[in-house]
């Protein structure tokens, strides 16, 4: 997408700056926005403090437009370039959290890019770059060919909507670092298999032998893809001990939450795979467990192309059973169960409950 590099922002930054800003874009018509979320450290886990995120948009008309009397608004250069005057800046406190109040942006006249707002990150002691832009999984011009050409710098820029009085609302972390290149810290705590936190799943059709969906092909992102969704894949060398302890618990937690949180076991054993063995094989586990909420699916191999399951990058010689939120290999035990707990319930925050565009 189009940029003027962000660095030009960060210079005539103000002195003071606080975690939550309000654009001029805020009083303007249009669909008012809020943009929340955490900058995390390349753990993903950790909040970063004293980041500085500086932002620029157009209007609601798709345009960036100079207004000599708004203190922000950035002059065009020599070449007619400019920020207009929709842009500001953040700086995380010591619990990483960031607000921007603005409006939702226009696409370009042109019609040739998805609407989206810009967006730099600057650490202490870290050169600044650029992050993927800030989009909206509504928009048209978001299409499946460009999300899978979507860098990830720091984490999926694309934005799912609530509304919350009349203001719609997009939550985003950032991950410090993440998809950064040459950045000194961006492979600091990240686990190998699976896409990286901060990172949106690829949608893929797994097959589906116990469920709502049982029988037919189903992708449980498109479907269900919003809440809470816990995707627990599984590859060779399945410890089915394991596998019926961490389902009785999925499915007790899929019952207390019910429907925002939605459970998908996915089987992906390459060995001995034939598709009305392992339908048969998932059914007979859904009924001995009596499962009610939790979904078991499966696909040829994990690194199955025509599901296109492959594109979420989960290693099939991991031994142990996995849950992408994202941990590898943990066990069922008591201390894991209540880490899944927690992560869920710090993940909803107030916006959680809030309207659905259309719901």
């Amino acid at each position: 997408m189009t940029r003027i590099d962000g660095p030009d922002g960060l210079r005539d930054q103000p002195a003071a700056l606080n975690w939550m800003d309000t654009s001029p874009g805020w009083s303007q018509a249009g669909t008012k926005l809020l943009l929340m979320g955490i900058v995390y450290q390349p753990d993903g886990k950790t909040p970063a403090s004293d980041v500085v995120l500086y932002y620029y948009q157009t209007n609601a008309q798709g345009r960036y437009q100079h207004h000599p009397d708004e203190p922000r608004s950035m002059p065009p250069n020599e070449l007619g370039q400019t920020h207009g005057s929709i842009r500001g800046w953040i700086k995380t406190g010591p619990d990483g959290r960031y607000a921007i109040r603005t409006i939702r942006p226009g696409a370009y006249p042109t019609n040739d890019e998805p609407a989206h707002i810009h967006a730099t990150i600057k650490e202490p002691d870290v050169p600044e770059y650029y992050i993927d832009d800030f989009v909206f999984d509504d928009d048209p011009l978001l299409t499946s060919q460009r999300r899978l050409r979507m860098e990830n710098r720091c984490g999926s820029g694309v934005l799912r909507l609530v509304e919350s009085d009349g203001i719609m609302v997009g939550e985003r972390d950032i991950i410090l670092g993440q998809n950064i290149p040459g950045h000194p810290r961006s492979d600091s705590g990240v686990v190998a298999s699976g896409r990286k936190i901060g990172e949106d799943v690829v949608s893929f059709t797994p097959y589906h032998a116990w469920g709502q969906d049982r029988g037919t092909r189903a992708c449980p992102i498109c479907k269900y893809g919003w809440y809470h969704g816990i995707l627990y894949f599984v590859g060779d060398d399945p410890n089915w001990t394991e596998i019926r302890a961490w389902l009785v618990f999925l499915e007790q937690e899929s019952v207390r939450r019910g429907d925002r949180l939605k459970v998908y076991f996915v089987y992906g054993a390459a060995a001995g795979y034939s598709r009305d063995s392992r339908e048969r094989e998932l059914g007979s586990l859904g009924q001995e467990l009596d499962l009610r909420h939790v979904a078991l699916t499966f696909v040829p191999s994990l690194t199955d192309e025509e599901s296109e399951v492959v594109l979420n990058r989960i290693d099939p010689r991991e031994r142990r059973s996995r849950i992408i939120d994202k941990a590898v290999g943990l066990s069922p035990e008591s201390r894991n169960f209540q880490w899944i707990r927690d992560r869920l319930d710090q993940t909803s925050n107030e916006y959680f409950n809030a309207t659905k565009p259309g719901g």
